[in-house]
C-alpha cells in the first residue's frame, strides 16, 4: 500500500504542476498542444501594426493589461483627438478625469443566481434547502451534515435517483448539482445517504480490478502499484474486458457478449473474444454519459442477474429505449466495471476529490479534538485495593481498572434493586431496550432489507447492522459485509446466576447489553471474519 500512495503522490503532484500551465478538459486530461513542424521557418514580409491587425490573420492572444495599453497608443497616435461633449460630468480635475456621477447610476452588483432544491432521506423526509448555482454536490453534502447534526466522516453522498426508470448513482464531488438537476425528470430526486465505498479503490485496489479482467493496450506494468497510475495517466490506455449480459436496443432479450471497456467507449465484440478493430462495435459513449446501479432489474427489465448497471446519455430522461442495460455475474464483476468508468471519465479529478478532505483532516489535526476542562486534565487513575491508595501510572492497568469498576458498579446495582431500592427501571430493562437508541439497530427489518441497505453504502470489509431476528423474537441478528459478500450472525440471550446475557459465540464471550457486544468486536475480530468497522446510519432530515 506504501508503494501505491507514492506512486499516486508523484502523479498527484506531477498533475498539479500541470494545471497551472494547461488547461484542463471535461473528463480530468490536459490539452496538450501540438508540436510545431521541423525545418526551417518561411521568412515573412515586414508589415505595419496597424496593417497586421486590419488583415485576416490569427492574433497572438496578449494579457489583458497589454492589449489596452497598445489599443491605447494605437488611438492616441492615429486617431484626432475629439472634444469631451459632456464636460459638465467631468469632475474638477478637467476633462481626463475620471466623471463624477451620483451614487446610484450604475445597477447594483447581481448577486450570485440561487436556487431551491429538494432533498430525501432514506426514512422518506425531506429538506428544501437554497443553494448557489456553483454549489457542488460535495459542498451541499457537508451543508446537509451540518443542518442534520451528524458527523462528517467524508463518506457522505448525494444520490441521483430515479424511481421510473428504476436507476441510482452517486454524484461525484466536483458536479454541480443544478447542473444535474437540469437532466433530471419531473419524478427523479436527490437523497442523502453514506456510501463508505465512494473511494474505497485508491485503498484497496485488487479488491476492485480482478487481473483476468484488466489489460493494457501498450506494454506497461501491470503490479498492484502501477495499477491506478495506469488508469489516471492519460498516457497510458487501460482497458476493462470481460462477458457482459446486454440488452438489445428496442427488445426485450438479452445476449452475452464479449464487451471491452477503453477511454473512447464500451465496445463489444462481434466476433467470439476478437478485439480487432473490424470486430468491435460501439454500444456508448463515455462523454456525455453517466453509469448508475440498477435497483430491480429483474422485476423491471427481465434482467438474467441482480448486478445490473446502465450508461444513461444525459440527454434521456424519461425514455427507457434509449438506456444501455448491462449485467454482470456477480458483484465483484459489476463493481469493477463501474469503478473504470468512473476513472476512465473523470481522471485525476476523482483522485483530487480523494485527496481534499484527508488534505483538509490534516490541517485541523491539531484542533479536531476536544478541549478538556481544567478539573478533567487533573484527574489520575487511582488504586484503592490496599491501605493506603496509590496512582496508576501504566495505561493498560488503568484501562483495565475503569473496566473491572464498570463491571462492579453493575453488580452493584443489581444487588440494590433485588433489595428493593428505588429505581426508575430495573438494570434488565435497561440492557434490553438501550440498543435502540443507536444508529446501528435498525429494528424489525427483514433479511432483503438489511441486505439492501449494505448495498447502498457499499460493500466495505466491516460495514455492518443489527436488527430483531424474524426466527426467534428473543434473538438478534448481526448482518455484516466482507470481501463484498453479506453474512449474517445471530445474537442469542442466554442466562447465567439469574441474569441475561447476549452471545454470538454459543456462551463462549457473554455481555451484558448489546452496545457492549459492538464496542468489544469494533476492536476484536472474535469469531467474526472481520471486526465491526462502519454501521449503517439512516439520518431523518
Amino acid at each position: 500500500m506504501s508503494d501505491i500512495s507514492e506512486s499516486m503522490e508523484s502523479l498527484y503532484s506531477a498533475c498539479n504542476m500541470q494545471s497551472d500551465t494547461v488547461p484542463l478538459l471535461q473528463n480530468g486530461q490536459h490539452a496538450r498542444s501540438q508540436p510545431p513542424a521541423p525545418g526551417p521557418r518561411p521568412a515573412q514580409p515586414q508589415v505595419s501594426p496597424r496593417q497586421r491587425v486590419q488583415r485576416s490573420q490569427p492574433v497572438h492572444i496578449l494579457a489583458v493589461r497589454r492589449l489596452q495599453e497598445e489599443d491605447q497608443q494605437f488611438r492616441t497616435s492615429s486617431l484626432p483627438a475629439i472634444p469631451n461633449p459632456f464636460p459638465e460630468l467631468c469632475g474638477s480635475s478637467g476633462a481626463g478625469s475620471s466623471p463624477a456621477l451620483p451614487p446610484g447610476s450604475f445597477p447594483p452588483n447581481q448577486p450570485p443566481p440561487k436556487q431551491d432544491v429538494k432533498v430525501f432521506s432514506e426514512d422518506g423526509t425531506s429538506k428544501v434547502v437554497e443553494i448557489l448555482a456553483d454549489m457542488t454536490a460535495r459542498d451541499l453534502c457537508q451543508l446537509l451534515v451540518y443542518k442534520s447534526h451528524c458527523v462528517d466522516d467524508n463518506s457522505w453522498t448525494l444520490v441521483e435517483h430515479h424511481p421510473h426508470l428504476g436507476l441510482e448513482r452517486c454524484l461525484e464531488d466536483h458536479e454541480l448539482v443544478v447542473q444535474v438537476e437540469g437532466t433530471m425528470a419531473s419524478e427523479s430526486k436527490f437523497l442523502f445517504r453514506k456510501n463508505y465505498a465512494k473511494y474505497e479503490f485508491f485503498k484497496n485496489p485488487m479488491n476492485f480490478f480482478p487481473e483476468q479482467m484488466v489489460t493494457w493496450c501498450q506494454q506497461s506494468n501491470g503490479s498492484q502499484s502501477q495499477l491506478l497510475q495506469n488508469f489516471l495517466n492519460s498516457s497510458s490506455c487501460p482497458e476493462i474486458q470481460g462477458f457482459l449480459h446486454v440488452k438489445e436496443l428496442g427488445r426485450k432479450s438479452w445476449k452475452k457478449l464479449y464487451v471491452c471497456l477503453r477511454r473512447s467507449g464500451l465496445y463489444c465484440s462481434t466476433k467470439g473474444t476478437s478485439k480487432e478493430p473490424r470486430h468491435l462495435q460501439l454500444l456508448a459513449d463515455l462523454e456525455d454519459s453517466n453509469i448508475f446501479t440498477l435497483i430491480s432489474g429483474k422485476k423491471q427489465y427481465s434482467a438474467p442477474t441482480d448486478h445490473g448497471l446502465c450508461i444513461k446519455p444525459n440527454k434521456v430522461r424519461n425514455e427507457a429505449k434509449e438506456l444501455r442495460l448491462l449485467c454482470a455475474e456477480d458483484e465483484q464483476g459489476r463493481m469493477c466495471w463501474m469503478t473504470a468508468f468512473r476513472l476512465l471519465k473523470y481522471g485525476m479529478l476523482l483522485y483530487q476529490n480523494y485527496r481534499i478532505p484527508q488534505q483538509r483532516k490534516a490541517l485541523l489535526s491539531p484542533f479536531s479534538t476536544p478541549v478538556r476542562s481544567v478539573s478533567e486534565n487533573s484527574l489520575v487513575a487511582m488504586d484503592f485495593s490496599g491501605q493506603t491508595g496509590r496512582v496508576i501510572d501504566n495505561p493498560a492497568e488503568a484501562q483495565s481498572a475503569a473496566l473491572e469498576e464498570g463491571h462492579a458498579w453493575r453488580k452493584r446495582s443489581m444487588r440494590m434493586n433485588m433489595l428493593g431500592s428505588q429505581s426508575p427501571l430495573h438494570p434488565t430493562s435497561i440492557n434490553a431496550v438501550i440498543h435502540r437508541t443507536q444508529h446501528w439497530f435498525h429494528g424489525r427489518i427483514s433479511r432483503e432489507e438489511s441486505h439492501r441497505i449494505i448495498k447502498q453504502q457499499g460493500l466495505v470489509d466491516g460495514l455492518f447492522l443489527l436488527r430483531d431476528s424474524q426466527s426467534n423474537p428473543k434473538a438478534f441478528v448481526l448482518t455484516l459485509c466482507h470481501h463484498q459478500k453479506i453474512k449474517n450472525f445471530q445474537i442469542l440471550p442466554c442466562e447465567d446466576d439469574g441474569q441475561t446475557f447476549f452471545t454470538l459465540d454459543d456462551g463462549n464471550t457473554k455481555f451484558s447489553d448489546l452496545i457492549q457486544l459492538v464496542d468489544f468486536y469494533q476492536l476484536n475480530k472474535g469469531v467474526l471474519p472481520c471486526k465491526l468497522k462502519h454501521h449503517c446510519i439512516r439520518v431523518a432530515l
